[in-house]
């Protein structure tokens, strides 16, 4: 059987490691599967461009195949991002080659910014997508019709794939392979290129302690610091005012303005990231999670992980520790 045809599209300025990424992953697979005598069809690659050399934004040059010389049908067709990709505005005819060989591909891809390859190219309107965590609130900007995940590290939405930033790539890739091969073929590759096994998509980009700037306010940073410090705490609005010294109505203002989110939100993505960590480590009752890290009941925590990362938090132990078994 015909390897299955990846190609990926190297643009002027892209991030080496969004295509070298995928790219290492997928031959890793076709490795194993030789290696295994496995007689599965693995990957043949492709790295196409608009002009015959593209300059990665670390300065390597890359020689590409010429996209006109790309024929045939194409399994995967994925594109990496740059820094500048949310301000930049793709050539048409470039726009109309991916639209034509997204529509002839079995699936679509994109690791970091290049979420705005698809979107210019109209194949994210309607479907929920992801990007680098500096650049979601510009593609939700641009792109009102598009639900942007600004936590996930992929998403897939029929056939249509985005990825975070950077490293983000290789989960996805890895995850792609194992659609394709199965979790053995998965777990080999990813023990071949010496990393950990792949993230889940739904896992943050972050930790809740990184994804907003520090607040400037010392009574606000005191306040973060006890809520990650004890998830399970009494963190009602009240509560933490009384901690900062503040009202509860100057406090929630305060708290906004210097962080980005309000204080019950941050208190979530803190308890969210708790529970992941707890599920990930422990073979803990939903139950005992739950009391753990502060939501009270297993169905206030099943809500707020299906609602966040499109998951039950069974569905998220059950894979996490398949991976790590």
């Amino acid at each position: 059987m015909a390897a299955r045809h990846v190609v990926l599209l190297a643009l002027p300025g892209v991030q080496l490691l969004d295509l070298a990424g995928p790219l290492e992953v997928f031959d890793a697979a076709t490795r194993v599967l030789t290696a295994i005598g496995d007689d599965r069809p693995g990957y043949r690659t492709t790295v196409t461009g608009p002009q015959r050399e593209v300059v990665t934004a670390s300065g390597l040059p890359l020689v590409t195949t010429s996209m006109s010389r790309v024929r045939g049908p194409i399994d995967t067709l994925m594109v990496g991002g740059a820094l500048d990709f949310p301000k930049r505005r793709f050539d048409p005819t470039l726009l109309r080659w991916f639209r034509r060989r997204a529509a002839a591909s079995r699936r679509v891809a994109s690791v970091c910014s290049g979420a705005f390859v698809l979107a210019q190219a109209g194949l994210l309107q309607g479907r929920r997508a992801t990007t680098h965590w500096l650049a979601t609130d510009e593609l939700r900007r641009q792109y009102p019709d598009t639900q942007v995940d600004e936590d996930a590290l992929h998403v897939e939405d029929d056939g249509v794939f985005t990825s975070a930033g950077v490293t983000a790539g290789i989960d996805l890739a890895l995850a792609l392979v194992e659609s394709d091969l199965g979790h053995e073929i998965s777990l080999r590759t990813a023990r071949l290129l010496v990393m950990f096994l792949h993230r889940p998509g739904g896992q943050s980009q972050f930790s809740a302690a990184l994804t907003r700037p520090p607040a400037r306010h010392e009574a606000v940073r005191r306040v973060q610091s006890a809520v990650l410090e004890q998830p399970g705490g009494d963190h009602r609005v009240p509560t933490m005012a009384r901690h900062a010294g503040m009202s509860p109505r100057h406090f929630a203002r305060v708290f906004t303005e210097q962080t980005q989110e309000t204080p019950a939100r941050f208190v979530q993505r803190v308890r969210l990231e708790r529970a992941q960590q707890l599920l990930e480590d422990q073979a803990a009752s939903m139950d005992e999670v739950a009391q753990q890290v502060g939501f009270g009941s297993s169905e206030t925590m099943r809500r707020t992980f299906v609602r966040a990362m499109g998951v039950s938090p069974g569905a998220y132990q059950a894979r996490f520790r398949s991976r790590a078994s």
